[in-house]
C-alpha cells in the first residue's frame, strides 16, 4: 500500500538514480492499489499534476484518463504543450475541454479578486465533474498532492485540496503518488520521467491563472495583453539567462489607461507592469535587480508588439509591503 507520511529517515531525492528508485517503488504501489480499475486525473500542466500523469502512464497506461480544462487563463502555449507532451508523445488518454467562453462569460463584469477566484474554482469543479460523469467505471482520482500541502493543512495554513468540492455523487478513492515529496524532489522525478524542462521547471503559477493578473473585471482584449506581454517577458528572461535564476516573473495589466503617442497620434492605452521576485518560502520576497538594458528591450518589444499597450512599469516593491501577486 502507498506510504501516507514521509519517513523521517527518507533521504532527499536529488539524483536521477534516486528518482528512478522512487519511480519503480511507486509503480509497484500504484499497481497494487489500482489493480485493473480506472483512474481519473485533472491535468493542469503544472509541475505536480504533470509528474503524477507521467508516473501513472508508466504504471498503468491506458487505465488513466487525464482531463485538461482550458479556462482561457493559461499562459501562451500551455494548452498546446499539454496536448503535445501527453497525447502525442506519451500516448495518454487525454480529454481536452475548451471551456474558455464558459469561464470568461461567467467572469464578465466581476471586479472583486476573491469573487473571481471563487468563480474560477467553482466553474472548474463543474466542468471537471461533467467530464467525470461521462466516463464509466472510474474508481480512483489521482491528485498532485505534495508533502508541503500535507504539512500546511495540518498546521492550518491552508486547506488541503483533497477532491475539494466535487459533488457527492462522485465518490473516488485517492491516488497520490508524490504526496511524500517536496517540490524540488518532484522536479527531479519529473526530469527522470522524461518531461520537458519547460514543464518540470515551470515557475509558480496561481490557481486562477492570468485571471488575477488581469486586474479588476477581466476583458478578453486585456487578457490577451497579459498573455502576450508575459510571453515576451519569459522569452527575454530566457535569452538573458535569468529563467532559472529568478524565482517568479510575470506581467500585470491594470484596468486603467494613460495617454501616449503612437505614429504621431495621441492614444489612450493600458500600461503593463513587470514583476520579478526572489524568495525561499514565498512568505517574504526581494525584487530582482534586472539590468536596465534588458528592461529597455522588454519595454520596446511590449509597446510595439502587444496591442493596446503604450507604457511599461517595473514594480520595485518587496514583500512586505507588497504581496507577490497584485490580486
Amino acid at each position: 500500500m502507498p506510504i501516507l507520511n514521509r519517513p523521517e529517515t527518507m533521504e532527499r531525492i536529488t539524483t536521477s538514480a534516486q528518482a528512478e528508485t522512487f519511480i519503480q517503488e511507486q509503480i509497484v504501489d500504484i499497481r497494487a492499489q489500482v489493480g485493473d480499475k480506472k483512474v481519473l486525473l485533472a491535468l493542469s500542466g503544472g509541475v505536480d499534476s504533470s509528474v503524477v500523469a507521467a508516473l501513472l502512464i508508466r504504471a498503468i497506461g491506458k487505465q488513466l484518463t487525464c482531463v485538461h480544462v482550458n479556462h482561457g487563463l493559461l499562459r501562451k502555449g500551455e494548452p498546446e504543450q499539454v496536448i503535445r507532451v501527453f497525447r502525442d508523445e506519451m500516448d495518454a488518454n487525454l480529454i481536452y475541454v475548451d471551456a474558455v467562453d464558459r469561464f470568461l462569460d461567467k467572469l464578465a463584469g466581476v471586479r472583486d479578486p476573491e469573487t473571481k477566484r471563487k468563480i474560477i474554482g467553482g466553474t472548474f469543479i463543474d466542468v471537471f465533474a461533467e467530464e467525470a460523469r461521462k466516463l464509466e467505471g472510474v474508481t480512483f482520482l489521482a491528485q498532485g498532492t505534495i508533502w508541503p500541502d500535507i504539512l500546511e493543512s495540518e498546521h492550518g495554513i491552508k486547506a488541503h485540496h483533497n477532491a475539494g468540492g466535487l459533488p457527492e455523487d462522485l465518490k473516488f478513492e485517492l491516488v497520490e503518488p508524490v504526496r511524500i515529496l517536496f517540490k524540488d524532489e518532484v522536479r527531479v522525478v519529473g526530469k527522470a520521467l522524461g518531461l520537458p524542462d519547460s514543464m518540470v521547471y515551470r515557475q509558480p503559477f496561481p490557481g486562477p491563472g492570468l485571471g488575477v493578473r488581469c486586474l479588476g473585471a477581466i476583458t478578453r482584449d486585456r487578457l490577451e495583453a497579459v498573455r502576450e506581454s508575459d510571453a515576451i517577458l519569459r522569452e527575454e528572461f530566457a535569452n538573458a539567462g535569468l529563467a532559472g535564476k529568478v524565482w517568479q516573473y510575470f506581467t500585470i495589466v491594470p484596468d486603467f489607461k494613460s495617454v501616449g503617442i503612437k505614429d504621431g497620434k495621441r492614444v489612450d492605452e493600458w500600461p503593463v507592469i513587470l514583476r520579478a521576485v526572489n524568495t525561499r518560502d514565498a512568505m517574504t520576497a526581494t525584487v530582482e535587480n534586472v539590468p536596465f538594458e534588458l528592461l529597455s528591450r522588454i519595454t520596446d518589444r511590449i509597446t510595439h508588439e502587444v496591442k493596446g499597450v503604450n507604457r511599461v512599469l517595473y514594480d520595485l516593491t518587496p514583500k512586505p509591503t507588497g504581496t507577490i501577486e497584485w490580486e
